[in-house]
């Protein structure tokens, strides 16, 4: 749900003004107006503490792919900026080393074929009349006449090319249809040394790196967190509204409802005036959304779409279930849901605490996964609907042919559950509509949901035999009566009823054509449950082949590591489908039918950092 927020006005005198900002922002709950908040253009010395902010970030990020983010920190003394300088420096040595090995490794390349000779005694022929020269050039191009007129040895061939040299009286001109090659002129030996010492500086200086790497990650996030809170008070400062002569400086801002008493408890104290107001539907209030801890797991996935603004519904709780449910269908087998259960309870022991609390939406998602690939009847490719087990065992499982069709159980499942979610994405949308805008303005939504919702818990009834087949052709007749009036007469109150009849059929045409593609768009989730369950089969198939086929202890090995790899490759894939696809339908069919904008902006309290900082430690 959507936590209900309030806006407060400050008007604050200019000389108390910066005081009282450093005071609400150690309170952090302010979210200030985004108008004011960077609304002019920043001065050279914000620009200079953005660009120091980005530089520690890039150093942050590095430092904690070192792999010693984890170690222990000694109590450093050293200021941020002499470790980044002294950061830098290193830096600075080890892209001048890597650049001076990617040169010496071209050179090493290129004297690869001629071998570790002395250039020293090739330079030296010259004394007794004689000159050496190099050259390569493709084995179907080489001359044999060379070797008579120019003295050519080869002396390797490699990738279809042959090196060769030419020895020659000094003043004769040499001229083959080859390439000529100016080798550097040090010998093989002595250039792979030097190749070895600049490894050893570039490795020298990783382990320095990744020595200082605790002691100054703890600097630098300190560091970082007092960046961000002196960037987030400017441009609090340089986005204020002036008053009265640039005497009266004028803040506007948001707290959630929740924290009002204790706001109201920290103003008591302080000389402003002030004025506090309940937000309005069309206010540009900022979100902060407040789920239980199964919901709140799934609010990753609402923010990456995009957060609700102030006059819509949350829709994480409707998202939660049924991704749970889409990501089961899709891996749907419960062999990988084990093993997915085992790798997030792992994880979460391992990963640093933001990290770890992902790890149980990966846990979540493998027992919801462990349940319902028993209900269709997989475990680690095996079918256990072909099993001998028990038939009150089997009555649970939903697996076969519908009875007298060629239809997989799967699929109409696939089908019924897109049905469900489109239905409830409509009924949602009709009351969000009602809730912003009025009922008047959602008769047309209202009718929509009717025909649809109504069509089928009408004829979902009828199939299963609960109603008379007389009772549900009079009902499919009321519901659509009673959704037409909305759909075609009164779809908008302010507009003739000719033009509403026609705008009632071409929301009719676009209806029916999108309706259909979106139910299909549901048997995305058998077809992959299907074709991760058939390749988890063709390996283990594959595996005992191969065991029978060679037997002893060699076919044991063999068998299993057949298993163990397919079965890693085939959990990889569909665990990366089986997120994609549930995500896909939840950002496509369902807030397309449902209406979700996701055009809210998040609540961002005007905060001291370095208290975050030291909650995610």
């Amino acid at each position: 749900m959507i936590t209900r927020m309030k806006k407060l006005t400050f008007l604050i005198y200019y000389k108390e003004y910066e005081a009282f900002l450093k005071r609400i922002q150690e309170l952090g709950v302010l979210h200030v107006q985004a108008t004011q908040e960077g609304g002019v253009e920043p001065t050279s010395e914000l620009e200079e503490k953005l660009q120091k902010l980005a530089h520690v970030r890039a150093w942050l990020s590095r430092l904690e792919l070192s792999g010693a983010a984890g170690a222990e920190a000694s109590a450093p003394e050293d200021r941020p900026e002499d470790i980044l300088a002294r950061l830098d420096g290193m830096d600075e040595v080890r892209r001048k080393a890597e650049a001076d090995l990617q040169r010496l490794r071209k050179d090493e390349a290129a004297l690869l074929p001629w071998g570790d000779f002395d250039p020293a005694r090739v330079s030296g022929l010259a004394e007794v009349g004689f000159v050496m020269n190099f050259f390569t050039c493709p084995e179907r191009l080489f001359r044999t006449e060379w070797v008579d007129e120019y003295n050519a040895m080869d002396v390797a061939h490699e990738k279809g090319k042959v090196f060769f040299v030419t020895v020659t009286p000094v003043g004769q001109e040499v001229a083959p249809e080859a390439e000529r090659l100016n080798l550097l002129p040090v010998p093989l030996h002595e250039l792979q040394a030097e190749i070895r010492k600049k490894e050893q500086e570039m490795a020298g200086t990783g382990e320095e790196v990744k020595r200082m790497a605790p002691s100054a990650l703890s600097v630098l996030r300190e560091y970082e967190g007092a960046l961000r809170t002196s960037i987030a008070f400017d441009r609090v400062v340089l986005g204020t509204a002036h008053a009265a002569g640039d005497r009266l400086m004028v803040l506007e801002g948001w707290i959630p409802e929740d924290r009002e008493d204790e706001v109201k408890a920290f103003l008591a104290h302080q000389d402003v005036c002030y004025e506090i107001r309940a937000a309005r539907k069309e206010d540009d209030a900022p979100i902060k959304l407040k789920n239980n801890a199964f919901v709140r797991m799934y609010e990753v996935l609402t923010k990456m779409y995009g957060m609700p603004d102030y006059g819509e519904f949350d829709p994480t709780p409707l998202v939660a279930p049924f991704f749970t449910l889409f990501f089961a269908f899709c891996l749907g087998d419960s062999g990988y849901g084990l093993l997915l259960v085992a790798l997030g309870l792992f994880l979460k022991r391992k990963l640093s605490k933001s990290l770890a609390g992902m790890m149980n939406l990966v846990i979540t998602l493998g027992a919801a996964t462990t349940v319902f690939g028993a209900v269709l009847g997989t475990f680690f490719g095996v079918s256990l609907f072909d099993l001998d087990l028990p038939e009150s065992v089997k009555r649970f499982m939903i697996a076969g042919k519908i009875e007298g069709t060629n239809y997989d159980k799967q699929m109409l499942l696939a089908l019924v559950v897109g049905i469900v979610h489109i239905s409830v994405a409509m009924t949602v949308k009709a009351i969000c509509t009602t809730v912003r805008y009025g009922f008047k303005e959602s008769l047309s939504d209202w009718g929509w949901m009717i025909l649809v919702v109504g069509f089928v818990t009408t004829g979902s009834l009828a199939f299963l035999k609960v109603i008379p087949e007389d009772l549900s052709a009079w009902l499919f007749i009321g519901i659509g009566s009673v959704a037409g009036i909305g759909i075609y007469l009164l779809n908008n109150l302010h507009r003739n009823v000719l033009v509403n009849i026609g705008a009632g059929l071409w929301d009719t045409y676009n209806m029916a054509s999108g309706l259909m593609g979106d139910v299909l768009s549901y048997l995305r989730l058998y077809a992959l449950g299907l074709a991760g369950g058939l390749l988890g089969g063709v390996f283990n198939q594959l595996a005992f082949m191969v065991h029978d086929a060679a037997g002893g202890v060699i076919g044991i090995l063999c068998c299993g590591l057949i298993l163990v790899v397919g079965h890693a490759l085939n959990i990889a894939m569909s665990c990366l489908s089986a997120f994609v696809h549930p995500l896909r339908l939840t950002f496509v069919e369902y807030f397309k039918n449902s209406g979700y904008d996701g055009q809210g902006k998040a609540y961002e309290p005007f905060s001291v950092y370095e208290k975050d900082i030291m909650k995610q430690q």
